[in-house]
């Protein structure tokens, strides 16, 4: 909880829980808290320690101010307590007051978060895959025939006496069950909340069966109104219900109440990552305890990533620009007026989401399972930017990494985009063009002798559509004085592997890859950069903010949980291309089909110009490619029909 106020409510509730004026124990009560101090000293587990917030009961609050700290210190050298804990800190707060007075950070666990951005169904659909969808909500319904549902304001709990009695007596065994562990919902700690600050946003749910309670929880609505947070959920585990997935349904009966509320999002708590994406979860903010004690040392705090050497000097001396800036700082629980939008005309009227940081790993996941995609496991979301598509990438790249001036290595035939916005920034190109009767080989020498800022690689090839010889693409990162950029738009069409898995061993590589293609996502104009976080760094102080919408963002979710489709088309497509390259290989009409590992065939013909023109008349469009490649045509691969439509219209060209 982001107010002072809030945070005042809940250290009243923990007082009450230990039966204290002062939030005074040691760091060995805190429950499951205790288990981060495990690798400290014994004494400083057994110490008296005054816990500064509240945060111990789910949400998190904000980092100290210096001011708030000197009155924390003075409070505990007037209660004599030698040791001063502040909990669950995020990450991303202004820490340095902490580390200022002496605090020393201990890796806290992760707080979860479901934000909702449309109907629940297709937000759980989006987030965790068809299968874990029905089965989620099928434990919501099954259980919803046998459990009943009731909510009762916290303010209003003196009317259902019974409803208090099960929620202590459920927490007491909860915490009986975990090895006696102190109890923070007593029933002097419920007391205590239903007469504070936070009573009135406060909702108890109770479920029953057969009138018998088996579930009770607690969950408070944010300050600002737009959310929710669970501050709590006990289950009888003596009820064979409760073992047949309760938590489960409970939370998917939580989602549809906070949706019908007009709510944007859920605050599971904090814990198991893994476990919470599994319920849909897509915020993972980390936190740290900070601890003041005697013997402990602070460290290094943490730094930005150490930006590339081959940022230009313009890109080097500034910040990444606007809001970007704070795109790890959660705002969701907050009142947010800084953007100067309008807040009357629903959601349309916010910016888009920027930390992608989930998605990111969700996307680095789906690859890493692919063929060919060794090594991309060990990537980190800060080895990822998301573009509005691939050529946005290449723009980027040329901005903020090459001066103008500095040359541009292309190696056509190949896109041509690369050219044009490389004479767009001022930029010299030279051409090295490709060799052999396949046209894969690199002129590695010619590439190294011209001694290019950026040499920009198409590999699979567009038009052509073969891919490089890799020994030589490799002896090229290696030697290479500049960058080398490996576009890789088609590479999920072809049976090689990628780049994606070399990027950490190599500090002048950038690949790019876009969900255009084998995706099936063109509209949704997601292009990725892969690269070391230093040259991220650097592409990310050029971009404009808010480029990748939210919409754009929920397609490329529910595609890549929902991997299985898009990986069957890639399979078709793969089968129509073998299919069409036979039949064209044996047409009068055609001189040579060329190998391909894309969506698409380049085909040489032997009378060009009339071909192309009967295709035309056919209402047929095939990219014409006799300017860089003689006599030839780039066809993408369709569906069976209309693969078929183009073989017969073929067929009356002779």
């Amino acid at each position: 909880m982001r107010r002072p106020i809030d945070t005042e409510a809940l250290r009243r509730v923990m007082c009450a829980a230990l039966a204290s004026d002062a939030a005074v124990c040691s760091l060995a009560q805190l429950g499951r808290e205790a288990a981060a101090f495990a690798s400290l000293d014994p004494a400083v587990l057994r110490r008296r320690t005054l816990i500064g917030g509240a945060t111990l009961y789910g949400p998190t609050s904000p980092a100290p101010t210096a001011p708030a700290l000197d009155a924390l210190v003075r409070r505990a050298e007037a209660l004599d307590v030698a040791q001063i804990l502040v909990p669950g800190v995020r990450r991303s707060d202004d820490t340095g007051p902490l580390r200022a007075a002496g605090f020393v950070p201990v890796v806290a666990d992760t707080e979860c978060v479901l934000r909702l951005t449309g109907d629940v169904e297709d937000v759980l659909r989006r987030r965790v895959g068809d299968d874990r969808f029905r089965e989620l909500r099928g434990h919501h319904h099954a259980l919803s025939q046998e459990v009943g549902w009731e909510r009762i304001p916290l303010s209003e709990l003196d009317k259902s006496p019974w409803a208090r009695d099960a929620f202590v007596e459920l927490h007491r065994r909860h915490a009986q069950r975990h090895g006696d562990l102190p109890n923070p919902y007593n029933a002097a700690a419920l007391d205590a909340l239903a007469q504070g600050e936070l009573a009135d946003r406060t909702d108890m749910f109770v479920r029953r069966r057969k009138g018998t309670v088996v579930q009770v929880g607690l969950t408070t609505v944010s300050h600002n109104g737009r959310g929710v947070y669970c501050l709590t959920q006990a289950i009888d585990h003596d009820d064979p219900v409760a073992r047949g997935g309760l938590h489960e349904a409970t939370l998917y009966q939580l989602y549809l109440d906070a949706r019908d509320a007009g709510l944007d999002w859920i605050h599971l708590g904090r814990g198991d990552e893994e476990g919470n994406r599994r319920l849909g979860a897509d915020l993972f903010v980390p936190l740290d305890h900070w601890l003041r004690a005697e013997g402990l040392t602070a460290g290094e705090g943490e730094t930005a990533p150490v930006l590339s050497r081959f940022a230009t000097p313009p890109v080097a001396s500034v910040p990444v620009p606007g809001p970007a800036r704070f795109r790890h700082v959660p705002r969701f629980d907050t009142v947010d007026l800084s953007s100067n939008t309008n807040p009357f005309l629903g959601a349309g009227g916010q910016y888009p989401h920027l930390d992608t940081a989930e998605l990111a790993r969700t996307y680095l996941t789906t690859i890493a399972g692919l063929p060919g995609h060794e090594g991309v496991g060990a990537l980190s979301t800060d080895h990822l930017l998301f573009t509005s598509g691939a050529v946005d990438g290449v723009m980027l790249l040329l901005a903020a990494l090459a001066s103008p001036g500095e040359r541009v290595c292309v190696t056509p035939p190949t896109f041509p985009l690369y050219t044009h916005f490389a004479r767009v920034l001022r930029l010299p190109v030279v051409e090295a063009p490709l060799r052999g009767d396949d046209l894969s080989e690199l002129d590695v020498e010619g590439i190294l002798a011209a001694d290019p800022r950026v040499t920009i690689l198409c590999d699979p090839n567009n038009p052509v559509g073969t891919r490089l010889d890799r020994a030589q693409v490799l002896d090229l990162v290696t030697r290479a004085r500049g960058l080398v950029v490996i576009d890789e738009a088609y590479v999920e069409f072809s049976e090689n592997a990628s780049y994606a898995g070399l990027i950490d061993q190599h500090d002048n590589l950038i690949v790019l890859r876009t969900l255009s293609k084998a995706w099936g996502l063109a509209g949704a104009r997601c292009g990725i950069a892969l690269a070391q976080p230093g040259l991220v760094e650097a592409l990310r102080r050029v971009q404009v903010p808010f480029g990748f919408t939210d919409a754009s963002q929920q397609s490329v979710r529910d595609r890549l949980t929902n991997s299985g489709p898009a990986l069957a088309a890639i399979e078709s497509i793969r089968a129509e291309r073998d299919r069409m390259a036979a039949a064209l290989a044996g047409h009068p009409a055609v001189d040579r089909v060329f190998p391909s590992e894309t969506n698409f065939l380049l085909v040489r013909l032997h009378k060009h110009e009339r071909v192309m023109e009967q295709l035309r008349d056919a209402g047929i469009v095939v990219a014409d490619t006799g300017h860089v490649v003689p006599a030839s045509c780039r066809i993408s691969i369709g569906d069976r029909r209309a693969n078929d439509a183009l073989l017969e219209a073929l067929s009356f060209v002779l």
